[in-house]
C-alpha cells in the first residue's frame, strides 16, 4: 500500500488535506491524525470493517476496544444511551480535551469497534487538526494509537510513518502533540464512576468534577477481567530493549543504575531515563536522556514516548529509568513506564 504522508500547520491546516483524509474514511479507509494527547489511527467506527482494518494495521488484540473520537457533544447521542448527567458535567469542565468517558453503546456502534462489549469509550479532542478532520470525516473516528500495538505510542508524525508507512491510507502530519500521554478514561456506567486510565485530567480534577470516583486496579495491569478501556489488558508503550524502572531514594537509585551499567559483562548497549538534576551521574551509559524534573512534569509526560523511541533508534539493549512520582501526572506517567517495563520494578 502507497501511504499518503501530508504535512499540515497544527493551527491552520489546509482544508483540501483534510476533505481528502474525510473521503478515505467515507470510503472505508484508514488515516493516522494528530490529537492533543497522542497521534491516533483513525477509521469510520459505525463501520464494522473499518475498525477490522485498524485491528489489522496495528496487530491488535480484537477484545482491547476502541475510543470513538467525536466532533462536538451532541454527537454522542447517536452513539451512546442513557447519557448520565455525569457525562454533561465532565464534557463541560474537560471537552474539547483529553478525557474519555465510558458509556453505554447505542446499536449505531458495531461491537468490532467496542472490543465485543456493551460499552462505548467517546473522546471529544481539542486539536484543531482533529476536529477538522473528525467533522470532513462523517463524525464519528474509531481511534487507538497510531503505532505497531504494545510499542510506544507516537507524539509526532515521524513516529507514525516509521511504524504505519505501507499499512494505512494517509498519514497527517501536524508536529509534535501536546501531551504526550493518552486520555484519561472514566466508565460512566458505573456507580461510584471508576477511572481505569489515569491521564492529563486527574484524579483530584475527577474527584473535584464528580465528587466520590472508584479507581480501577488495572490502572496498573492488575485485573484479569476483560478490558473495558484500551490499555488495561495487554503489555503497551514498550521498547524494543528490556527496561527496569528503579524506586527509592534519590543517591540510592542514583548509585544502582551506576552499578548495573559498570557489571555488563555481555557488553550490551545500555541507557538511562534520567531527570534533569542527575543528568550529570551516568557516565557510563550509551545513552543518557533528560526526561525532565518534579518541576516540570508535563515536559516528562510530553518527552516520555519519544525518549522510548530514542532507545530503540540507538539499539539500546538494556534501560534503566528512575521513578518519576510527580504531583499531577506521576501517576499517568509511571502507569505508562511500568507497563512498558513489564512491571519490571527494582526496590532499593
Amino acid at each position: 500500500m502507497n501511504t499518503i504522508y501530508e504535512k499540515v500547520d497544527p493551527l491552520y491546516p489546509d482544508m483540501k488535506v483534510i476533505e481528502k483524509a474525510g473521503e478515505i474514511i467515507k470510503s472505508g479507509g484508514l488515516v493516522a491524525f494528530p490529537t492533543e494527547t497522542v497521534y491516533g489511527l483513525g477509521g469510520n467506527a459505525l463501520d464494522e470493517s473499518a475498525s477490522a482494518k485498524i485491528y489489522e494495521a496495528k496487530g491488535r488484540p480484537s477484545d482491547n476496544p476502541l475510543i470513538v473520537h467525536i466532533a462536538g457533544f451532541e454527537d454522542i447521542y447517536k452513539i451512546a444511551e442513557d447519557v448520565p448527567e455525569e457525562a454533561k458535567v465532565l464534557a463541560k469542565m474537560f471537552w474539547p480535551g483529553p478525557l474519555t468517558m465510558i458509556l453505554k453503546k447505542s446499536p449505531s456502534v458495531p461491537k468490532r469497534t467496542t472490543g465485543g462489549l456493551d460499552t462505548v469509550a467517546v473522546r471529544f479532542p481539542s486539536h484543531p487538526v482533529a476536529q477538522k478532520f473528525i467533522a470532513a470525516a462523517g463524525g464519528y473516528i474509531a481511534a487507538p494509537s497510531a503505532n505497531i500495538s504494545g510499542r510506544p505510542s507516537p507524539t509526532n508524525g515521524s513516529h507514525v510513518l516509521s511504524d504505519m508507512n505501507g499499512r494505512i491510507d494517509m498519514i497527517i502530519d501536524a508536529g509534535p502533540c501536546d501531551i504526550g500521554l493518552e486520555s484519561t478514561i472514566i466508565d460512566l456506567t458505573v456507580r461510584p464512576c471508576m477511572m481505569l486510565r489515569p491521564g492529563y485530567v486527574n484524579e483530584k480534577m475527577l474527584r473535584d468534577a464528580l465528587g466520590d470516583i472508584a479507581k480501577d486496579e488495572a490502572v496498573f495491569g492488575n485485573s484479569s477481567a476483560a478490558p473495558k478501556a484500551p490499555g488495561m489488558k495487554y503489555r503497551h508503550y514498550a521498547p524494543k530493549g528490556e527496561l527496569t524502572i528503579v524506586s527509592g531514594n534519590n543517591d540510592a537509585v542514583v548509585s544502582y543504575i551506576t552499578g548495573r551499567i559498570t557489571d555488563n559483562p555481555e557488553g550490551l548497549r545500555t541507557g538511562v531515563l534520567s531527570s534533569s538534576g542527575n543528568i550529570g551521574r551516568y557516565p557510563s551509559a550509551d545513552l543518557v536522556v533528560d526526561i525532565g524534573d518534579a518541576d516540570n512534569e508535563d515536559l516528562i509526560a510530553k518527552r516520555l514516548y519519544d525518549t522510548l523511541r530514542k532507545c530503540d533508534e540507538m539499539n539500546i539493549d538494556r534501560i534503566y529509568s528512575e521513578e518519576f512520582d510527580t504531583p499531577s501526572l506521576g501517576l499517568a506517567i509511571m502507569n505508562r513506564l511500568i507497563k512498558a517495563a513489564g512491571h519490571n520494578i527494582i526496590n532499593v
